[in-house]
């Protein structure tokens, strides 16, 4: 009888939360880089939904349009709650 492989689990709302802070992680610096303050850059992003808000430096406009942007705000406001 063959031995069985340990199943691998993997979440795809733990990836999710990953490739979402890369991306904003990438974003922020980006934005820092150009001279801008990044904070307000991205809400201003978020609010708007007007990509001219954030930098194509380090292809940062094109990264973030990637994020919808409810899935983020709930990723937000969970991770603040989370760790408030």
């Amino acid at each position: 009888m063959a031995a069985h492989e340990p199943t691998i689990s993997f979440s795809i709302e733990e990836d999710k939360e990953r490739e979402v802070k890369a991306v904003l992680t990438t974003v922020y610096d980006a934005l820092r880089q150009k001279g801008y303050n990044p904070i307000n850059q991205i809400v201003g992003y978020i609010l708007s939904e007007d990509p001219t808000y954030i930098t194509t430096y380090n292809n940062a406009r094109s990264l973030i349009r990637r994020i919808d942007r409810d899935e983020l705000l709930q990723l937000l406001v969970r991770f603040y709650l989370d760790n408030a």
